[in-house]
């Protein structure tokens, strides 16, 4: 089994965060980066950008691992 890389990692804590931020707009519509960052500011859509850039990325990770 292949050890993560610092990428790896950093998508997989983005992606965490994405969901469980998701996780509770759905339960509760708390929205814990708006709530942080402010609603659509500058450093939220970056927030925003770099979480799907991370589900990307180990989608892609996941469909290269699966050819194997």
């Amino acid at each position: 089994m292949q050890k993560l890389n610092t990428l790896d990692m950093v998508s997989f804590v983005l992606t965490i965060i994405g969901g469980l931020n998701w996780g509770l707009v759905g339960l509760s519509d708390f929205n814990v980066v708006d709530t942080v960052f402010g609603p659509m500011s500058v450093l939220s859509r970056v927030i925003y950008i770099l979480v799907g850039l991370a589900a990307v990325y180990l989608a892609i990770n996941v469909m290269k691992f699966e050819k194997k």
